[in-house]
This record gives C-alpha cells, structure tokens and sequence, in this order.
C-alpha cells in the first residue's frame, strides 16, 4: 500500500513557508549585511534584541552555527564545556565543537537533559596545567533527545548559581525556546536573563525557511560576529531570507500551542493504540517519541510501515521513533496518522 496523502512527522524543519513570508521575502529591502547595511536583517536584529531582552542579536544560517559561534566566543581552544550527553551540540554538530573550535565537551548525565547542580560541580575541573579549563554550561531548552521537554526556570538558576560561583559562562541551546515559552508562560527574556547568550532557530516551530539567531551583550555579540565570519557564515543581501523571520515574529509565536495540542493527542492516541507505546503526561511542546516494541516493530520496520500509508516519522534512537508536530500538520492529520497507526498495530 502506498499512501498519496502525506503526512510529514519527521521534524518542525519540514515546514514550508508561508504565503505571507514568500511575499516578504519577494518585496524585502536588501543591503550588504556583511556592511551591517541590510535594513531588513539589521531590524530583525533589533526586534530580536528587544523580544529577548538583550543588548544586541546577529543572524546566522543554522542554529549549529549559532551554537558553535557562541561556544567559541565564551571559550577558546583547549577549554571545555559541561553539556548533558544527549545535548544537541555533543551528538548532532558533527563534532564540530572539537574539530572547529578546539573546545572539549565534557557529558554528564541528566534527567531529561536537566544537570543536577552537584553534578555541574563535581564536573568542573580543577585549576591545574594537567586539565582543560572549564568555561561554560551548555544547557538545552527544549531538550531534543528528550523529547521536547522543557528545562525548568528553578533548574536553570540552580546552573546559573554555580556559573556564578565558579566563574563560567552558560550558553543556552534555545533552538525551540519560543514552544519552551508558550508552554511554560515563562517569557524569553526571562529565560534570556539567566544566561550569557543564546541561540534559537527561525527555521523549526516558526516555520521559516532557512535561518537562526545568536542574542546577548553587546560585547558577545561583536566577537560572536567575528567568529561567524571566521566559519564561513558571513552572508550579504540576507534581507530576503530575514524578512519571513519578520513574518514569523508577529504570526508564528502564539500558534505554537496548537502543535502542543496536537502532539498531545497524539501521543494520547498511540498510548490507547498501545498502551506504554509513548508517556502522554511527559509530551511538553511538539514531540512524541514512541517505542515502537509497544507495536510489535523495531523503529525502522515501523517508519517503513507508516511510510507506506503516507506518514512520515523519524527513527530516532534506540527502540524509539519521533513524530513531531508543526504549522503543516492539521488536526485532522492526527487522526489520519492515528488510524494509520491502529492500522499497523501487531
């Protein structure tokens, strides 16, 4: 059986744009933003900056660039950096942190990629020539191996007393911070204000084609220019990809909880399949991760099971696959996806 109605689960990356970021983009005012005289990115930048309560932001082409430009303006080679070990940076950057950057990732684990503050301690190295020189916290929010969980306000000041205790910067993975702050309540800028900078992605919930952002200082976010530059990321009429970051800003935020509704049910929906297949009461945003024994399948047996009717997940780790909502996937599509599921079900 092969399905010509599509359903795509695999990522909030699969969206396309919308018709009003296509009209943006088609009428936007350009310059060379390698001059800083693209009027469209510099106001993006600004509003940014403002959203996020933060001195300045700057546009990168990926969130792996932002993160790795960050990292690299608050450590240097040599240096390390504590993440947890299923953190994007560590397990989805091509080991970029070290073959790039010359920066050392140190794992530790967490709980739903949360660090307990007695481990962050225990992690940081001692003031000795024989060890790398612990520089920054990395934290993640919305966690992505985890599930889209989100990384809780009291947890964050936890890291943040112990970066400040020890001296070391935190660096926050924000690339779904907007679904984090939706679900949450909690404003970015609240999140913004416990750590040292930030990178979130334009191209995952928001629905934009390509592009993500760096915010913090002023001082950060002049050296983190630099280094963008250094790594390649120096772009020039940027204006016709940032204005659908525009578009996004003013329509794609709120939205974000129909894609928490959506995941919900179907996480909900699977677990009636098959109870214990997925945890309903631990879908925080837009995934659910499934474990596909549950279904009688291994994950790559089910993805080709589903893809044969149509719906497209992701398999993802161990005994799991991913199904993610987003801005192209209605609520009628959960149902069909939940038939095809009942469908497959040994």
């Amino acid at each position: 059986m092969t399905s010509e109605r599509i359903v795509d689960l695999r990522s909030d990356t699969v969206t396309k744009p919308t018709d009003q970021m296509r009209e943006a983009m088609a009428n936007a005012e350009v310059g060379d933003e390698v001059f800083w005289e693209d009027p469209t990115t510099n106001l993006l930048q600004e509003r940014v900056a403002e959203l996020c309560g933060e001195e300045a932001a700057l546009f990168v082409p990926s969130g792996s660039m932002g993160n790795l430009v960050s990292l690299r303006t608050m450590a240097g080679p040599g240096d390390e950096v504590i993440c947890d070990s299923d953190a994007h940076i560590l397990n989805y950057e091509v080991a970029s942190l070290a073959a790039v950057a010359g920066i050392q990732a140190r794992a530790l684990p967490g709980k739903w990629g949360v660090l307990d503050p007695d481990t962050l301690v225990s992690a940081i190295r001692p003031g000795s020539h024989t060890f790398p020189r612990t520089k920054v916290i990395a934290l993640e929010n919305t966690h992505n191996l985890a599930g889209g969980t989100i990384y809780p306000m009291d947890d964050i000041r936890a890291a943040r007393k112990v970066a400040d205790e020890y001296d070391l910067k935190i660096h926050m993975d924000g690339a779904r911070i907007f679904n984090a702050s939706v679900a949450s309540g909690v404003p970015v800028s609240d999140y913004c204000a416990l750590v040292d900078g930030m990178t979130f992605c334009f191209s995952k919930g928001l629905g934009c084609p390509v592009g993500s952002m760096v915010v913090g200082s002023a001082d950060f976010i002049h050296e983190a220019h630099r280094f963008r530059k250094m790594h390649g990321g120096g772009m020039r009429q940027t204006g016709v990809l940032t204005a659908a970051c525009l578009v996004a800003l003013d329509t794609m935020i709120d939205r974000l909880a129909v894609d928490h509704l959506n995941a919900r049910r179907l996480a909900e929906g699977i677990d009636q399949i098959a109870p214990g297949a997925t945890t309903p009461f631990n879908v925080q945003t837009n995934m659910v991760l499934v474990t596909t024994e549950k279904l009688g399948y291994g994950p790559d047996e089910f993805v080709h099971a589903m893809g044969e009717r149509g719906i497209r997940c992701l398999a993802y780790r161990r005994g799991i696959v991913r199904m993610v909502t987003h801005k192209d996937v209605s609520d009628a599509d959960i149902s069909w996806a939940l038939e095809q599921t009942a469908a497959v079900a040994r």
